[in-house]
């Protein structure tokens, strides 16, 4: 691991690389552009970026009737910003099966100081409900690339959720991203650590410490929620026999319920969903709300023993 860098800061730049080459591609901000890293794209195609001010809803409607006219819009802002135009989304994008790629940036408790108001915790469970909406969630910058790449071409509507915190990068140079397939990050046969976005590199240290003790636990890192690698957890789920799924969201209604709905269907087993336990967000930096909320590495850890009886 290593080469640190903010999912936010990603997708600046790799909209700022394909920006000349793709005449299609459009950004739209709602004054935040420094923030959400768009400013990078304004400055290489400034004729394609529009500042629309505090207005979200507004953002939605505009990019959708772009998307309707040919374009490739990508508009951003904080997640729970955006996300909570839900109905301006439901109505302009995922009925209208608009091609517009909503960037929910900021996402999760991991963001820090700025405390619930500013904390998507809500957002992955309202737009992987909207129908044909795809939801990506990128652990690293390599990952965030490769997304931000595939959305050039997508056919229907998408979620990108990015981090304000950087991230580990947890993937190889040369690393292709492939939509809707989950990544086996680690072997393992004791149990299965399923993640996303910024808890991955977590994920990813827990199963080390686990080794010491002598715990084979597999991880799993799921970029794509919506549509889901069901036969990739079935594969799981039969061959360690429980999963353990982290992320930085609510429980309800997050990447596990996915997981917990697609395993019930294929091979049930037991699931425990590990993230921000139906409590509203709270104000810290990062390392201390993680610690607080037991998602940071050592956290990871302690529920994986309890779930293996090591505890």
């Amino acid at each position: 691991m290593g080469n640190a860098k903010a999912t936010r800061e990603a997708f600046g730049e790799a909209l700022a690389h394909f920006g000349p080459t793709h005449p299609e591609l459009v950004v739209l901000d709602a004054d935040l552009s420094k923030s959400t890293k768009t400013d990078l794209f304004a400055k290489v195609c400034p004729e394609r970026f529009f500042e629309m001010g505090i207005q979200e809803m507004n953002m939605i409607g505009v990019a959708a009737g772009l998307a309707l006219s040919g374009k490739v819009p990508f508009i951003a802002s904080f997640a729970c910003f955006i996300s909570g135009r839900f109905d301006q989304i439901k109505m302009s994008v995922g009925y209208s099966r608009a091609r517009v790629r909503i960037v929910g940036t900021h996402a999760g408790i991991g963001i820090g100081e700025d405390g619930y108001s500013q904390q998507g915790l809500e957002d992955v469970a309202l737009m992987r409900s909207l129908p044909e909406m795809a939801v990506i969630q990128p652990c690293d910058d390599l990952e965030t690339r490769g997304a931000v790449e595939f959305l050039l071409t997508h056919p229907g509507p998408a979620y990108l959720r990015l981090t304000r915190q950087k991230c580990d990068r947890v993937n190889p140079e040369g690393y292709r991203f492939e939509f809707g397939k989950g990544v086996t990050l680690r072997p393992g046969r004791d149990l299965t650590i399923v993640a996303t976005g910024a808890l991955v590199g977590g994920a990813l240290a827990a199963a080390t410490a686990l080794a010491r003790d002598g715990l084979d636990c597999r991880v799993v890192n799921i970029h794509t929620i919506k549509p889901l690698d069901a036969d990739l957890l079935a594969a799981c789920a039969r061959e360690t026999g429980r999963i353990l799924v982290v992320e930085d969201h609510q429980i309800t209604g997050g990447l596990g319920g996915a997981v917990c709905e697609a395993v019930a269907e294929r091979h049930p087993v037991p699931v425990h969903r590990h993230g921000v336990l139906d409590v509203f967000g709270e104000s810290g930096t990062p390392e201390a709300v993680y610690e607080r909320h037991g998602l940071d590495a050592a956290g990871i850890t302690r529920v994986a023993r309890k779930l293996l009886g090591k505890a």
